[in-house]
């Protein structure tokens, strides 16, 4: 039996699936209102916490906005590279810079609980450079 809250997690996956560009909370809202014209801004972050939790989803901490995970099932923090020009966003894995950042703070004795990485510049479609 599905509850309320995984038909919600599962409304919110799809719309950031069908888009596919960074979406706020509230944009987010906007969208879910189509199938739940009583939807209440909690109830898309409550979503949204449950699915970034559980790697569905990543919060892009510079624009405020969440994407889908696009690299499906991973153990290591992903690579963000968000176009300053059309807003595509890549996810990359890269766990052995992962590991020199956290090799790196550590000689301080810091200790990371977590990692946001996030590149932004222009796409290759943007940047014909590149």
């Amino acid at each position: 039996m599905r509850t309320r809250g995984s038909v919600i997690r599962s409304q919110v996956l799809s719309v950031l699936k069908e888009h596919r560009k960074p979406m706020s909370g509230y944009e987010l809202l906007d969208h879910l209102r189509a199938f739940n014209p009583k939807i209440a801004p909690p109830t898309v972050y409550r979503a949204l916490a449950v699915l970034t939790k559980d790697g569905d989803v990543h919060r892009l901490e510079s624009l405020n906005a969440f994407v889908a995970c696009r690299c499906g099932d991973h153990d290591d923090p992903s690579i963000m590279a968000i176009c300053e020009d059309c807003g595509a966003v890549e996810e990359n894995i890269a766990p052995a810079v992962i590991r020199d950042v956290s090799d790196t703070t550590a000689k301080t004795g810091f200790a990371p609980t977590r990692h946001v990485i996030e590149v932004h510049g222009r796409c290759a479609a943007c940047d014909p450079s590149v």
